[in-house]
């Protein structure tokens, strides 16, 4: 055996002689990194953690600013819908008396409306049970038509109606108001003479109002119309009242 050839073997041989040694078993050379594995499966959820400790406030170190001014007034709204109308409240109490007003002035009567009215009766047909005195004696405010013999209120008031009526034979009459009977009269005449048939009334009207004069044909009718005497109704305001 060569020398050099004997000292690399030698040397060798004394290598592994004492890695036998160390490690008491033969060792292979490493060898070479595998390639990486699939991904494994997720773990299981772990358990909630415990509440950490509240953190501590830090101290303000800065110095706080003026308060500013005041800005403009913005625009206004748009008006919001109406809404429902709510039930009436109670009626409050009555308020103090005020004070007297000034004294009026003095009015003028002649200033005044003042109906009035008078009319005869010719030999007119009955206009049913309406009496008509056909023959106008006085007309003031023109309220009394000579053609259906009713006189119409046109200022309201207190009135006063009268009616004088010559009969031959029975007779009974009666004041009325809107068609209505307010007053009858009768009068009975056997001798068949001529007697007057009269009534008059006190009548409170209302602008509108209608008065005439009106018979029963139930219990006679018997009007006279002659030249021998005059059948008249009148009536007059005593004074006006409010409307």
């Amino acid at each position: 055996m060569q020398p050099g050839l004997w000292l690399v073997t030698s040397t060798l041989a004394a290598v592994l002689g004492t890695a036998l040694l160390e490690d008491d078993t033969c060792r292979a050379p490493d060898g070479k990194d595998g390639f990486p594995g699939i991904p494994g499966l997720d773990g299981r959820p772990g358990q909630k953690g415990d509440t950490g400790e509240p953190g501590k406030s830090t101290q303000r170190t800065g110095i706080q600013g003026p308060k500013g001014d005041a800005g403009e007034p913005g625009p206004p709204g748009i008006p919001g819908n109406q809404g429902y109308h709510g039930p009436h409240g109670p009626p409050g109490p009555p308020g103090q008396p005020g004070p007297k007003g000034d004294k009026g002035s003095v009015g003028d009567i002649l200033q005044q409306p003042r109906p009035a009215f008078s009319a005869s009766r010719r030999s007119p047909p009955l206009m049913g049970r309406t009496v008509v005195f056909d023959n106008i004696i006085t007309n003031q405010e023109s309220s009394y038509s000579s053609q259906t013999g009713e006189f119409t209120c046109r200022v309201p008031g207190l009135y006063y109606f009268a009616f004088q009526v010559v009969s031959s034979g029975d007779l009974c009459l009666s004041i009325t108001k809107n068609r209505e009977r307010v007053v009858s009269f009768c009068d009975y005449n056997s001798r068949n003479i001529l007697q007057v048939n009269s009534g008059s009334s006190v009548l409170s009207l209302a602008v509108g109002d209608r008065v005439s004069v009106s018979t029963d044909p139930a219990k006679g009718k018997m009007i006279y119309s002659g030249s021998e005497a005059d059948s008249v109704f009148s009536g007059f305001m005593l004074f006006p009242q409010a409307g």
